[in-house]
C-alpha cells in the first residue's frame, strides 16, 4: 500500500502514540520537576545530586505509565528484557538530562532556583526525543499481528467502494 491513503492510518497511529507519550512524559515532568524541588529544598543535597534522584523516581512512574497505558497495545513477552532495555534507555536520558543540568550548574556556575528548574527543564526536554525513539523502536515493540491487521483493513476499505461499484454494475447489466 502507497500513497497517501495508506500513510494516513500510519500518522494517525502515530499521532495518537505520540499524544499517549506526552500525556505520561507530561505527568512524569511534573514528577520529576516536583520531587527535584521537594529535594533539593528540603535535604541539602546538591543540584546535580537531587536532579538524579528525581530522575530515578520519573523513571519508575514513566515506565508503569507507558507499560499500561501508552504501549498497552504493544507484545509483553519478554517482560524481563523489557525492563533491562527500558532502564538502560533510561538511564542514558537520565545522563543526557543531568549532564544539560550539570554543564549549567557547574560548567557556567548557573546554580540560583530559576536557573536549575530551567536548565533541569531543558535537560529533559533533550532525553525525551532520544527516549520517544528509543523506547518506541526497542522496548515497547509492535506486534507484528498488528501491523499486518491495519493493513489488511486498510487495504479492504480501499478495496470496498470497487467493490461496491462492481456489484452495481452487476445489477445493471441483469434488468
Amino acid at each position: 500500500m502507497s500513497g497517501p491513503r495508506g500513510l494516513r492510518p500510519k500518522l494517525a497511529l502515530m499521532y495518537r502514540e505520540i499524544a499517549r507519550f506526552g500525556v505520561v512524559g507530561g505527568a512524569g515532568v511534573l514528577v520529576n520537576i516536583g520531587v527535584f524541588n521537594l529535594v533539593r529544598h528540603n535535604s541539602g543535597l546538591q543540584t546535580v545530586r537531587a536532579s538524579i534522584l528525581a530522575t530515578l523516581v520519573s523513571i519508575v512512574f514513566n515506565y508503569v505509565g507507558f507499560r499500561y497505558f501508552t504501549y498497552r497495545d504493544r507484545d509483553k513477552a519478554g517482560r524481563t528484557k523489557e525492563l533491562s532495555l527500558f532502564l538502560l534507555f533510561s538511564a542514558i536520558g537520565l545522563v543526557i538530562e543531568n549532564g544539560v543540568l550539570y554543564l549549567a550548574t557547574y560548567g557556567f556556575g548557573w546554580d540560583s532556583q530559576l536557573q536549575a528548574n530551567v536548565f533541569k527543564f531543558v535537560g529533559i526536554g533533550v532525553a525525551t526525543l532520544f527516549r520517544f525513539w528509543s523506547y518506541r523502536t526497542w522496548v515497547f515493540r509492535a506486534l507484528p499481528a498488528r501491523e499486518a491487521v491495519e493493513q489488511a483493513e486498510a487495504i479492504l476499505a480501499q478495496a470496498k467502494p470497487q467493490r461496491q461499484r462492481a456489484r452495481a454494475g452487476v445489477k445493471r447489466a441483469g434488468r
